[in-house]
């Protein structure tokens, strides 16, 4: 009788455990998704501070009875440059668009919203990121939609731009404004 070499088996053996782990990985739901503890919760608090000469975002302003958008988002930010005129929009439409600046520097936050425009009603400014740390932030840009009563609806990663803005993030809005 001969001997099988493990050289012979272990290839095999491998194989089926890869194409078994790729299969599994496939099948999950959407990979792009960042799912948020926070959806159905209060909103955590928002940051004490402000950059000069610019509305402060109070806590008391994601629970006055209307839906609010918050941003988080950095002058230094490529996609958050990007999703700018989006925010702009949205604001000249009447919405509620609340911005929290995040690991940035003061006199470049306010430079840039004085070059580009301010949509923001009301602005949070977050120089150490511990803010964006309570929301979960992982990077800019990041907005949340915020019903009424402080309750956090939607979490949507990234810039605000193209068709993952138009089917993803409007429609959520949409249905938190009861259109």
């Amino acid at each position: 009788m001969a001997k099988i070499s493990p050289f012979m088996i272990a290839p095999p053996v491998l194989f089926a455990c890869l194409a078994a782990l790729f299969y599994v990985g496939v099948q999950r739901g959407n990979p792009n998704l960042l799912p948020s503890v926070f959806i159905g919760q209060p909103a955590p608090p928002v940051p004490e501070k402000t950059l000069a000469g610019r509305t402060l975002l109070t806590d008391s302003d994601l629970r006055g009875g209307d839906v609010t958008i918050v941003n988080f988002w950095a002058s230094w930010c490529p996609p958050c440059r990007v999703e700018h005129p989006t925010l702009e929009a949205m604001s000249a439409s009447g919405l509620r668009v609340a911005g929290v600046n995040f690991k940035d520097d003061a006199v470049q936050a306010n430079r840039y919203l004085q070059d580009e425009g301010d949509p923001f009603f009301a602005l949070g400014f977050d120089p150490k990121g511990s803010s964006a740390i309570d929301w979960g932030v992982t990077a800019p840009p990041e907005t949340f939609i915020i019903d009424g009563d402080g309750t956090v609806l939607f979490r949507f990663a990234g810039p605000l731009i193209g068709s993952d803005y138009e089917q993803r993030f409007r429609p959520e809005l949409e249905k938190a404004l009861g259109q």
